[in-house]
């Protein structure tokens, strides 16, 4: 049997409007290989803005352009000139002037962080020519013509000064752009740190004294104003110790008053055996009247006012113990202010500070900065570290959406 191949019906046309309900897929392989080679450029892209670029630029900046820092360190600090004892008491004090010390350090440190620093050495270092030298790149080098304030910035970014509170010592270190003249700097600062201590330490010794030889003032005004009154009262009175003379006048009263109570015994025993007319009786009569006259004169010399504008010697004498009392406390008080300031005298040199620069300033032979190799590795870093942060953040974002 023979078959007759015959053509097989051609398929019956589709009508335009059922092209729609037909399923439309494309397989996966495609798929991502569509989608890889739409998002592979905008990654490569991002990576070479974001990563390569910037390494290019840091390499060329820090290879090809940053300038050479010369580093100068040197370390200073700030000592007493007291005694160091043993005893409970001076260990007391000991701390205290330790503390005082530390204080004294955080002024020298904040001192060569300030402007104050930069105007003292700016007198006899030209600073804005140190610091803008032909060779420093343009974004290391300061600008020839700017004010102070500008100044002091770009000094606190070259000067960087750190106290160590474990062993007292200020560590400083000064960059520049030639070691010439990162060494003059350097110096300077010694020298000014050094005038600043001393101005310090005047300044802690006359405010020690102060007090002291005021006091001192006050007390010798006091006994020269005592002594002036004293002076004053002899000359008026017209006697120089009004007490001496009232001692010896009572002790010349005594003795009279004996002579005459000898005389008087005397007188009794001869009128036992002699009438009253005898001439010795007489004799000894009239010179225990006179005994009696001089003794009286004597006592009235101390009690009594002479004259209608005299004054008694006992009032003179109340008058003198007074003046005497108050040149007494005069002098005391004048005695113990004198010892008062020597003890604060003896205070003031053991508070006495000096600036030690144990380890002087000396000439660099090479640059420590910039350090090129760390630098351009670290700005790879944070550049690679950016752009997969933002590669992340713009996925996540995607996906969401």
């Amino acid at each position: 049997m023979s078959l007759d191949p015959s053509p097989s019906p051609p398929p019956a046309p589709r009508e335009p409007g059922n092209i729609a309900r037909l399923p439309f897929r494309t397989p996966l392989p495609y798929a991502v290989a569509a989608a890889g080679k739409r998002r592979l450029p905008l990654g490569l892209m991002s990576f070479l803005l974001a990563v390569v670029l910037p390494a290019a630029l840091a390499a060329v900046y820090f290879f090809a352009i940053a300038a050479d820092q010369y580093v100068v360190e040197f370390r200073i600090a700030v000592r007493s000139v007291g005694p160091v004892r043993s005893d409970a008491p001076t260990l007391l004090r000991g701390s205290v002037a330790a503390a005082q010390l530390g204080l004294d350090s955080n002024i020298v440190v904040q001192y060569i962080d300030s402007r104050a620093i930069v105007d003292d050495i700016g007198k006899t270092l030209d600073l804005r020519k140190m610091f803008s030298r032909r060779r420093a790149d343009w974004l290391s080098r300061l600008p020839a013509a700017v004010p102070v304030e500008e100044l002091v910035r770009y000094w606190k970014g070259q000067v960087d000064a750190f106290f160590d509170t474990g062993d007292g010592t200020i560590t400083v270190k000064v960059s520049a752009f030639t070691p010439a003249d990162a060494l003059a700097i350097a110096r300077a600062v010694v020298q000014s740190s050094q005038r600043l201590v001393n101005e310090l330490s005047q300044r802690a010794r006359r405010d020690t004294l102060r007090q002291s030889q005021a006091e001192v003032r006050r007390a010798e005004a006091r006994l020269g104003a005592a002594l002036l009154k004293l002076r004053q009262f002899r000359d008026r009175k017209g006697v120089v110790d009004p007490k001496a003379t009232a001692d010896r006048t009572l002790a010349l009263a005594a003795k009279l008053r004996e002579q005459r109570l000898a005389a008087e015994a005397k007188l009794a025993a001869l009128r036992k055996y002699l009438s009253g007319e005898a001439p010795a009786i007489a004799i000894l009569e009239t010179r225990i009247a006179a005994l009696g006259a001089q003794q009286r004169a004597l006592d009235a010399e101390v009690t009594a006012a002479h004259g209608p504008g005299g004054e008694a010697l006992s009032a003179v004498m109340g008058s003198y113990d007074r003046l005497e009392t108050e040149r007494g406390f005069a002098d005391t008080a004048y005695r113990h202010a004198l010892a008062a300031l020597d003890r604060s005298r003896a205070d003031a040199e053991r508070r006495q500070i000096y600036l030690a620069d144990f380890v002087a300033p000396s000439l660099p032979q090479e640059a420590l900065y910039p350090r090129r190799w760390r630098a351009f590795g670290l700005t790879i870093l944070i550049a690679f570290a950016v752009w997969a942060v933002g590669g992340l953040v713009l996925q996540s974002v995607r996906d969401h959406l």
